[in-house]
């Protein structure tokens, strides 16, 4: 870790934001390890308060409420991180073959990135999942295309700033090729800016995920996702409100810490500085 990213994590809240997001990555890992299953109903357990038996409680069909939360943590992460992963991948090679090659592949490219980018995530991920089908496939490909615009958009502008740059004429005069030139100087020096902006909107995925969970369009029972069991606790918000709570407040907080985290990076890499350039 390079001297920016460590000095970005030593005010406090920045470091207790990547303290949670640390453990919440590793209870989504470990999960398996929890003393109860995720999926096993209790019906004579059903609605117990937090207890030290059960210390978020159960659920309306007596399942431990903090074994589903972290069950529901690497549902949630794994399909945001994926999509987010699938979205940079995507976005980065559209967009420096639009800045680098430019025409008409540049014009297509940036009518269709303005046209996606003028609706909201959420009423592109709908369509998609009404199309593909609800599950954690149609989850994925949803939240991965709804936001390929805003990679495909920071990536080109990153490319344009740099193509002009001396070190580029030099590669070139030396014989580099398209390939070498855009893979070895430009994706390189334009890959920072872009996964901060990628940790920043895995905050803003998670809660897609979690509104599409909530919707009923996500996981599929009875594999948990955050979203997921806030619908199924909405219900009983009067009777048993700790089945909606915890998963809201692990949402919250989650996606708060990726926030203050990225903002942290934002400053200590001068990522701003970066963003400058032509849209």
């Amino acid at each position: 870790m390079n001297f920016p990213v460590m000095k970005a994590f030593r005010h406090p809240i920045p470091a207790l934001s990547a303290l949670w997001l640390v453990l919440v990555i590793l209870a989504a890992i470990l999960a398996d390890l929890s003393p109860y299953d995720y999926d096993i109903q209790a019906l004579s357990e059903a609605y117990r308060s937090p207890s030290a038996a059960h210390w978020l409680g159960t659920d309306e069909f007596g399942r431990d409420l903090l074994t589903r939360l972290i069950h529901g943590a690497r549902t949630s992460l794994s399909v945001s991180v994926t999509a987010i992963a699938i979205s940079v991948a995507c976005g980065m090679a559209l967009g420096a073959a639009a800045a680098w090659f430019g025409g008409w592949f540049d014009r297509a490219v940036t009518v269709t990135v303005d046209l996606t980018w003028s609706f909201p995530e959420i009423l592109i991920a709908l369509i998609l999942v009404a199309i593909i089908g609800p599950g954690t496939t149609g989850t994925m490909v949803a939240i991965a295309v709804a936001y390929l615009a805003q990679f495909t958009r920071l990536t080109r502008a990153q490319i344009l700033t740099l193509k002009g740059e001396t070190f580029i004429e030099a590669a070139r005069s030396l014989g580099a090729g398209n390939t070498h030139i855009l893979t070895r100087h430009l994706l390189p020096n334009a890959l920072a800016p872009v996964l901060v902006s990628a940790m920043l909107a895995t905050g803003d995925a998670i809660i897609l995920e979690a509104t599409l969970g909530f919707f009923g369009l996500g996981a599929q029972p009875p594999v948990p996702s955050w979203g997921g069991m806030m619908s199924a606790g909405s219900a009983l918000i009067f009777k048993a409100p700790w089945i909606i709570i915890f998963p809201g407040l692990m949402v919250a907080v989650t996606v708060v810490a990726i926030n203050l985290a990225g903002d942290a990076l934002v400053a200590s890499l001068d990522i701003k500085a970066k963003l400058r350039g032509p849209i």
